[in-house]
């Protein structure tokens, strides 16, 4: 009897609809798993605590080199604060024997809250009870965290020293940071005692201004439209509280010359490109203004146009002799906010980053796809007026996961198209469960266009693909950030999403 025979199908699974899928290495498993979470609750997998679980097993199985390097990676290029603080701790566990860990901390501990954000992690992830919660901490994690501390004034201190069960004092006590001089020693005597001054932020000015008496409502909108303006002026005001408050400075009634410098600002491109935003927050910004009744309205919305552009100027896409198709995934998963107090879907940031995509193709063609697949085309440079527009169209289609509907249009009108580009969960299926998938259609259509390569744009991460990577014609991009389309750049130059990541210098 031969035992070790060669595995049939080894590779293929079926996802959460009960559809054939691939599986994928474990090392591109963890990069989608990290760079799609909020760590919040998601349609097939529930709340965060079965990603954490599954981060924690994808861990031991990856370099911790490569697990760091990620980690990087999704705090600096995808803007995510939460899940780089998680992979610090769970490395931290396995990992030891030089100063990975403490320089992985100082590299992604970039707001004073992230130091008390790791040790309130690092406590429910061990368990910790009693009054000793935060003992036995870990001295790599001890020294990156000493580290960090230098990194902060007294402003970013103040501004997140909040009253959480982990407080910057109780942090301070633990690490026991070393002052880089006098002055500092003095700054770490303000935090023990409380004695940190009270920034000025626009939460503190509008909470001292709401705890006014005002004779009347006239009164208390010319304050309030005083304290705004103030605001603007004292440049004091972060980029992404600017874009929270458009609709309250609006509604306030701020000047013209306020509102003109609030639009400057918002399109200006240092100002986008030092502020860092993911792209569905222009787009969350775009529809909060939408029930505006200000007929200033539309300024401030050619400025959000204007600044995503900004975000995204450097982004490399096709010319007019590289024909690409974008389909956006419109089924029930993707329908899910991506956290408890975010209006974004998952449905919406395919969107923005296909439109995105768009806007930088010479010659391209979008749709949405469901129960049905439409070809629905728009204008390259509007990005959040497109996104909208689909938004608000997504019923047209229904509700199921038919991409294989995509390709088999493209081979039903005989179509070559150099590049295929679907924003879906990766959780494909056939509703009309006539046999027909992806993969199949795919073979197929590589006959009519060998040359084209389809990218699968996953924003759930939930670790299985409808189709094998292997073949240099199919590959895999995860997240939610415009820098994805970095990761698009290096797999044009022959790299992979993994390889991008080994170049970070950790």
């Amino acid at each position: 009897m031969k035992f070790n025979t060669k595995a049939k199908g080894s590779n293929q699974i079926t996802n959460y609809e009960g559809a054939p899928a691939y599986k994928i290495s474990a090392t591109l498993e963890l990069y989608t798993a990290v760079v799609t979470t909020s760590l919040s609750k998601t349609f097939y997998e529930g709340d965060g605590l079965k990603r954490i679980a599954r981060l924690r097993e994808l861990i031991k199985k990856n370099d911790p080199l490569f697990v760091a390097q990620l980690a990087v990676y999704a705090r600096e290029k995808m803007y995510l604060r939460s899940v780089p603080l998680v992979l610090v701790v769970e490395l931290a566990k396995v990992h030891n024997g030089d100063d990975l860990i403490s320089r992985l901390v100082s590299r992604v501990v970039k707001r004073a809250d992230e130091i008390a954000e790791l040790l309130a992690y690092y406590q429910a992830a061990n368990q910790r009870q009693g009054t000793k919660k935060l003992n036995r901490l870990s001295k790599q994690l001890q020294r990156g965290l000493a580290l960090a501390f230098n990194k902060f004034d007294e402003y970013q201190f103040a501004k997140y020293n909040r009253p959480n069960e982990v407080k910057l004092r109780d942090a301070l006590f633990l690490v026991h940071p070393k002052a880089k001089d006098d002055a500092q020693q003095s700054l770490f005597d303000k935090i023990v005692n409380d004695g940190l001054e009270i920034p000025y932020t626009w939460e503190t000015q509008l909470s001292e201004l709401g705890q006014q008496k005002f004779a009347n409502d006239s009164e208390k909108a010319s304050a309030f439209r005083a304290k705004w303006q103030e605001l603007i002026d004292s440049q004091r005001l972060g980029y992404m509280a600017l874009m929270r408050n458009l609709r309250n400075m609006l509604e306030a009634g701020i000047s013209t010359e306020h509102l003109a410098k609030v639009a400057t600002r918002l399109s200006d491109p240092a100002q986008v490109a030092r502020a860092k935003q993911l792209p569905f927050r222009f787009l969350s910004a775009y529809r909060e203004l939408k029930s505006v009744k200000s007929p200033r309205v539309s300024k401030v919305l050619e400025a959000l146009e204007a600044a995503i552009l900004a975000s995204t100027q450097n982004l490399k896409g096709f010319d007019e002799n590289t024909d690409v198709l974008i389909a956006c995934d419109t089924s029930g998963s993707m329908c899910g906010p991506i956290s408890p107090r975010s209006s974004v879907q998952m449905y919406d940031i395919g969107l923005v980053l296909g439109m995105l995509l768009q806007s930088n193709c010479q010659s391209v063609m979008s749709g949405i796809f469901g129960d049905r697949w439409k070809i629905i085309n728009l204008p390259r440079k509007q990005v959040l007026a497109n996104a909208d527009a689909l938004r608000n169209r997504m019923g047209e289609v229904g509700y199921s996961t038919n991409g294989y509907l995509v390709i088999k249009d493209l081979i039903k009108r005989k179509q070559k198209v150099d590049k295929v580009m679907i924003f879906t969960d990766c959780q494909l299926w056939n509703s009309h469960y006539s046999g027909e998938s992806i993969a199949k259609y795919w073979a197929q259509y590589k006959k009519i266009a060998p040359n084209a390569k389809l990218y699968l744009f996953d924003l759930a991460g939930y670790g299985q693909s409808p189709l094998e990577i292997k073949k240099d014609d199919v590959a895999l991009i995860a997240g939610w950030s415009d820098k994805v389309f970095e990761i698009l750049e290096a797999l044009e130059n022959g790299q992979s999403a993994v390889s991008e990541i080994k170049n970070t210098v950790i």
